[in-house]
């Protein structure tokens, strides 16, 4: 199974959707920092503002501040679903901020405690990697694609949990590829290699390993995910790097499959901060653009002539 989308980069951390290939190599795990206590954390903002997404601070301190208040808020069981999500697109942002701008890191981890450093170095560190991965230049237009609503994240994590009773995969791992592959479902589109569904299956690949099922159906594709993936040693953790490599023959996105699924195992309820990420592409005029649900383009798309005709 192999796919890639060559198109423009997807912000918010996610480089290159990509199918499974061959030859495994070794992947080294994310680095730990130090770091130091966080300001005092300014309120989350509620919701996406304009086209752009959250508004996040440039100054490291400032930007430590608001990415800590969004991490506690995503971490509060007795926060609503909405403030959870919304403090989840905030993070999504503030984390694609620093993959974009590598020298803002190491001030940011200094004012985290230590906890929020490490797993944010992780999240940073996992988009970079993505976003290496995707080799073309940026363009001045938006991608051939169709952005819907995912399942709720209950519904997901079923999916995942009946996936790993039958197979064996960590369910974090399923719900790490499927946040890399297709924002968790919001990407409703073939890659350029013909890769389809939300676990982005070749059709030769599907045919063997899909049971039967609905490559674009989320629960056939995450159940078909789950066995491409035992069957290539992914039920055991010392195999697991290896099948990772089969979904997409590079160590940096086995990296940031791990690294995705080492804080959801750490902290479920990460999960929700993820599944909450929305869809941006990256231009070379426009920079960060919102790819909101109801985005549906059959040819790439002048991303300033979108935005003119697109609602604020």
């Amino acid at each position: 199974m192999r796919a890639g989308w060559r198109v423009v980069v997807v912000v918010g951390l996610l480089a290159a959707l990509a199918g499974c290939t061959d030859a495994p190599t070794a992947a080294p795990a994310p680095p730990a920092v130090a770091s130091g206590p966080v300001a005092s954390a300014p309120p989350v903002p509620t919701d996406t503002v304009g086209p752009h997404g959250p508004v996040v601070p440039s100054d490291p301190v400032a930007l430590a501040a608001v990415l800590a208040a969004a991490r506690d808020t995503v971490a509060d069981p007795a926060r609503s679903p909405d403030a959870v999500a919304a403090a989840g697109r905030t993070a999504q942002v503030a984390y694609e901020e620093l993959a974009f701008h590598p020298d803002l890191l190491a001030p940011v981890l200094a004012a985290l405690p230590p906890g929020h450093a490490a797993a944010t170095d992780r999240i940073v560190g996992a988009g970079r990697d993505l976003l290496a991965m995707n080799t073309r230049p940026l363009g001045e237009d938006l991608p051939a694609w169709r952005v819907v609503d995912p399942l709720p994240p209950e519904q997901l994590r079923a999916f995942y949990a009946e996936a790993q009773d039958r197979f064996g995969v960590p369910w974090h791992v399923l719900a790490a590829v499927n946040l890399v592959e297709s924002r968790m479902g919001r990407i409703a589109a073939a890659s350029g290699a013909g890769a389809q569904g939300p676990m982005q299956f070749m059709p030769s690949t599907w045919a063997r390993y899909g049971l039967g099922g609905d490559v674009h159906d989320p629960h056939d594709a995450i159940l078909g995910a789950a066995h491409y993936l035992q069957s290539n040693g992914g039920d055991t953790d010392a195999g697991l790097d290896r099948a990772l490599h089969r979904y997409n023959n590079d160590d940096r996105y086995v990296r940031a499959v791990r690294a995705y699924a080492w804080l959801m195992q750490a902290d479920e309820r990460a999960y929700l901060g993820f599944h909450a990420w929305v869809v941006y592409a990256r231009t070379a005029g426009e920079g960060r653009v919102h790819l909101p649900t109801g985005y549906d383009e059959p040819r790439p798309v002048r991303a300033a002539d979108y935005l003119a005709g697109a609602p604020r």
